[in-house]
């Protein structure tokens, strides 16, 4: 039997970085450098390179393993008490939870370390601590600024097998939160995908059917710029590329006016502005659409 969850659930605070394994690592480089415009930072034990897009030294770690998919999830606790209340809730879950080691939380410039693999076999790490990197962020091709920092680094989605009970287990281990479901049309049955916050950003995940073997798990990850102008010009630069890609549209939804492009691992990279926020926990109310677009977008992978 399982043991009780708390009462009140603590819950992590961000989406903190995204560890890929890619096949291409030189591609992927010029990818991240000129077309998304994100900063290389450095390079860790195993032959990753890190990138920034903010004050966190890494967001992204990408490792020359050739999975072309997700390898990892960091989410942020408050602190070391907080990280220890969620290892408590996810082994109330029946989930074996480790503690990393000092050398395996610096990798992941992290002062301290959890790891458990969800229900569908993603390896998640929730870490407190994160390196700060006060020089200024640079952008290759001249992003003025991401939109991360306390808001994390924008969101991911992921294909699952089963969405409640993949929900569930965020809802009760990390204590994300249900923002609202878009529910659309999937080989002749309704799905719903589920968007889930964990502080103002609108979603941090997503998920989505669709998990079975040899699919990619991350449909996409969101970089959310402070200017409309920055979307704009990165979609003149990953056309004048020839890059596959959608069209600019307006999600339903969080209200984000973004493009998708394909990245060199095959799976989707969503860049955009403007997205809605939940200022006021109180009074949000889980919503149900019908469509994942108002205008634009059009297919995607």
């Amino acid at each position: 039997m399982n043991a009780e969850l708390p009462t009140a659930i603590m819950g992590v605070t961000q989406l903190g970085y995204l560890g890929i394994g890619v096949s291409d690592l030189s591609e992927w480089k010029d990818f991240a450098a000129s077309a998304l415009g994100i900063q290389q930072n450095g390079t860790g034990p195993r032959g990753e390179v890190y990138f920034r897009i903010d004050d966190h030294h890494q967001r992204f770690a990408l490792f020359p393993t050739g999975e072309d998919d997700l390898l990892h999830a960091g989410w942020e606790a408050k602190d070391a008490q907080a990280m220890h209340a969620i290892a408590r809730q996810v082994r109330a879950l029946s989930v074996e939870v480790t503690e990393a080691t000092r050398e395996e939380a610096a990798a992941r410039m992290a002062l301290g370390m959890i790891r458990f693999v969800d229900p569908d076999g993603l390896a998640v790490e929730v870490y407190h601590g994160p390196l700060l990197d006060r020089t200024p962020f640079r952008s290759p091709r001249g992003v003025a600024r991401f939109k991360a920092d306390a808001l994390g680094l924008g969101h991911i989605v992921l294909k699952v097998a089963d969405i409640d009970r993949t929900l569930r287990f965020y809802l009760q281990g990390l204590g994300v939160k249900l923002s609202d479901y878009i529910t659309v049309e999937r080989e002749g049955r309704m799905a719903p995908l589920a968007f889930t916050h964990v502080n103002p950003r609108h979603h941090s995940m997503a998920l989505v059917p669709g998990l079975a073997p040899g699919v990619k798990r991350l449909q996409h990850f969101m970089l959310e710029t402070e200017s409309i102008n920055d979307v704009g010009l990165a979609l003149d630069i990953m056309q004048r590329r020839g890059l596959e890609m959608g069209r600019l549209g307006r999600h339903t939804n969080d209200l984000m006016i973004s493009f998708y492009v394909v990245s060199p691992s095959g799976f989707n990279v969503e860049y955009g502005w403007g997205g809605r926020t939940i200022d006021d926990e109180s009074t949000w109310t889980v919503q149900n659409y019908r469509a994942t677009s108002i205008w634009g977008h059009g297919p995607r992978r």
